[in-house]
């Protein structure tokens, strides 16, 4: 049987992400959503796609769970999207409800699948998948740093004037605004980016980076990204298919790592086919330590209020 992914969400991320995944061929495609109708439609038009594009690749949109039976990865951008003005931990408990009907169903038809969250606040969300599924912390990551990561790139390359592919990055810490930006290890062909930008504008670069997700709705003023977070997904995966043990920036569970534990934060991880197979330690200064431990802080507290959420719903 061919590999196999499932994406559950079929608005603007999941379909974006499917074209994506379509176009590298490396896995048939399940498309599920609780409309029939705009799975199938999506999936539909992504096929028909292929013949100009130069792809030919199983894609099918469907609302039924058991057509994502035995999926090796299973990528989750359901639930509400934020609006205009509100913050990733204002969705905590607007989606808590829907993502633990979803994992329920995945832990059924595909006990063995990898799960990369994507549903903010996704620390949050990835915790609550992982005490859903009673998945190894292994088989749940959620996508952030990746996506934050290349927009600070882009960002300093622009500030320079310089190619994207001349700047490496890592934000680790929380899909949010206590993200945190690695400066001693952003670098623009080799040379560390405190360098060559004074802090003054380094920090104005940072601040964007946190803002960019917001910014980008209330331009669109409806909907979502979904062009940069399809593209982050779809770099986890082939990493994962390909294992190529690659080390990104995801939100993963750490258990003493960074002097952090039982938090899911974004830390950068080693990811290959059995998912998250080490988290890798970076030299932090001691500051970017501290400030990425109050991160862990914060999103200590929205992994409390799932724990809470998970006692209500079992009384």
């Amino acid at each position: 049987m061919r590999t196999r992914v499932a994406i559950i969400g079929a608005g603007r991320v999941g379909s974006t992400t499917a074209l994506r995944l379509a176009e590298t061929e490396l896995a048939e495609i399940i498309l599920l959503d609780v409309n029939a109708g705009i799975a199938k439609g999506n999936a539909l038009d992504i096929v028909e796609a292929g013949p100009i594009r130069g792809y030919d690749i199983k894609i099918r949109g469907t609302d039924k769970f058991d057509d994502m039976q035995d999926s090796c990865i299973t990528i989750i951008t359901a639930g509400f999207p934020r609006k205009p003005g509100m913050t990733r931990e204002e969705l905590l408990l607007i989606n808590a409800e829907v993502i633990k009907k979803i994992v329920e169903e995945v832990v059924r038809v595909a006990p063995e699948t990898t799960i990369i969250m994507v549903t903010n606040p996704v620390d949050a969300m990835a915790y609550l998948a992982y005490r859903v599924s009673g998945f190894p912390r292994e088989r749940v990551v959620g996508m952030a740093g990746v996506l934050d990561s290349a927009r600070l790139r882009g960002f300093v390359a622009t500030e320079l004037g310089v190619s994207t592919e001349t700047v490496q990055a890592m934000v680790l810490g929380s899909h949010g605004e206590t993200m945190v930006a690695i400066t001693s290890l952003t670098t623009v062909a080799g040379v560390p980016v405190p360098k060559l930008i004074s802090k003054e504008r380094l920090d104005i670069i940072i601040e964007h980076t946190k803002k960019s997700g917001q910014e980008i709705i209330e331009l669109l003023k409806t909907g979502s990204t979904s062009y940069a977070p399809s593209a982050a997904i779809a770099e986890m995966v082939e990493t994962i298919l390909k294992d190529k043990k690659k080390i990104l920036p995801c939100t993963v569970f750490c258990q003493g790592e960074y002097g952090i534990r039982d938090v899911f934060i974004g830390v950068p991880a080693k990811l290959g086919i059995s998912g998250m197979e080490e988290i890798f330690q970076l030299p932090l200064t001691s500051e970017e330590l501290k400030t990425l431990q109050k991160s862990a802080s914060a999103i200590k507290t929205q992994c409390e209020e799932m724990e809470k959420f998970l006692q209500r719903v079992k009384a």
